[in-house]
């Protein structure tokens, strides 16, 4: 019988032991960029008061209303295995005040924390009818940690402003700045989207429901007919194949989404259970709240940084190896870069064509001297 739960006197709990992590910290299981952006807003003088006079502009008290007129609040009444394991994740990542919890009828599989003041946690009927009990149990976590992190307030704004630009589409420049905004805001919160995807293997603790509920989102309950390491096979294609004009391409796909690709999310939660970091957690060694006043906006950003130069360096991308090579002042890019590009022009002109090396009897002695020949490498 799990401990979650027995401190309270409640015995309708999950069955299985998990660790539980007291007085964590939403640092210790951020991505780097995110951690530095909420670190950052976090030190801002007045920033609660700012965000709250703006929830009179916002639809949050609507949202609520709508929620408990139309939905089913999750209680030990209605959907009482949800509420479980709702219980089960604050209790674990030990989150004093319990969110709302919704269940909304729609056929897509989705989940949302969203609120200013409190955050309420909203998932579709889709998901419910999709995911087992365990896969379930980490989309509850993901979300339990949105709540920790106070992602909710910043996609409220998001989603706000997402909105205002909609409405003002008609004003150029206008449009343009708020468009900005919300692209910069997009990117923050796909790194946010790999946050909390960290907090629900915290509170699953199960990696491979983790990973099935995931490729579940993307092929549908369809389990018998799907395989994990497949799925993750091709993340590994879709970051390394390819050639320039498919890292474009990724990035144009990439822009308007609020997420990352779910194949890309189960690789990157793949790739941060096998880390040091992970292990230290689950070993009790972590960030702890009482801690997050006195955390470094520059070291944050430092730390954002080296990952994001860490992830540029590792990156198996054609686009993201010529920036290395670049960096590294690697030779032979020119052809390189052509060849990647070669696909969005037609045939590349005279003009164009890369001098070939010309021979010792063909070149004038005046004019010989050191040549590279060395043919481009790929790495």
């Amino acid at each position: 019988m799990s401990d979650v739960g027995h401190e309270n006197g409640n015995n309708n709990v999950p069955s299985r032991q998990r660790r539980r992590f007291p007085g964590i910290s939403s640092r210790a299981y951020e991505h780097p960029a995110d951690r530095s952006a909420l670190v950052a807003l976090r030190k801002l003088s007045g920033f609660d008061t700012v965000f709250k006079a703006l929830s009179g502009l916002l639809p949050e008290r609507s949202l609520r209303l709508l929620f408990l007129s139309d939905s089913v609040r999750v209680s030990d009444q209605q959907f009482s295995h949800l509420n479980d394991m709702l219980r089960d994740a604050c209790y674990i990542l030990d989150l004093e005040k319990v969110p709302p919890m919704y269940v909304t009828q729609d056929p897509q599989p989705n989940a949302m924390c969203i609120g200013l003041d409190e955050p309420i946690i909203v998932v579709t009927t889709g998901l419910v009818e999709l995911l087992d009990e365990e896969e379930m149990r980490a989309v509850v976590g993901h979300e339990v940690g949105h709540a920790l992190s106070g992602h909710a307030v910043y996609r409220t704004i998001l989603l706000f402003l997402t909105n205002l630009a909609l409405r003002i589409a008609w004003i150029p420049l206008g449009n343009l700045a708020i468009m900005a905004i919300v692209t910069a805001l997009r990117e923050w919160f796909r790194k946010s989207e790999l946050s909390a995807d960290r907090a629900g293997l915290l509170v699953g603790q199960d990696l491979q429901a983790s990973m099935r509920g995931l490729m579940k989102i993307a092929g549908g309950n369809h389990l018998h007919e799907m395989n994990v390491d497949a799925f993750l096979q091709q993340a590994e294609e879709y970051e390394s194949g390819g050639d320039l004009r498919d890292s474009v391409l990724k990035i144009l796909n990439v822009l308007p989404r609020s997420h990352p690709f779910t194949a890309v999310r189960a690789a990157e939660l793949k790739k941060w259970s096998e880390t040091r970091d992970y292990q230290r957690i689950m070993d009790g060694h972590y960030a702890r709240r009482s801690e997050d006043k006195d955390t470094s906006v520059s070291d944050s950003f430092r730390e954002s940084a080296a990952s994001y130069a860490s992830d540029v360096k590792s990156s198996k991308d054609p686009l993201m190896k010529l920036v290395t090579d670049l960096a590294g002042g690697a030779g032979g890019l020119g052809g390189r870069v052509r060849r990647g590009f070669e696909g969005f022009t037609s045939a590349p002109s005279a003009n164009d064509q890369e001098p070939r090396d010309q021979s010792p009897k063909d070149q004038n002695p005046k004019d010989q001297g050191p040549t590279d020949t060395a043919p481009d490498s790929d790495d």
